[in-house]
């Protein structure tokens, strides 16, 4: 069994834990032009994957 004074400051410690996370984070919106959404892509465009390798 722990000593009373410890179980004491594990309590008090935990609680400050929980506090902090119930706080609400500040919180910094962008400004950020809207996304265009593509339809489909142009006939005769060519799509792909480049795999490069690193040594």
């Amino acid at each position: 069994m722990l000593p009373a004074y410890i179980i004491e400051h594990l309590r008090r410690r935990e609680e400050m834990r929980r506090e902090e996370e119930s706080r609400e984070q500040p919180r910094l919106e962008l400004p950020l032009p809207p996304r265009e959404r593509s339809v489909t892509p142009a006939e005769g465009v060519e799509r792909g994957v480049a795999i490069i390798d690193l040594f």
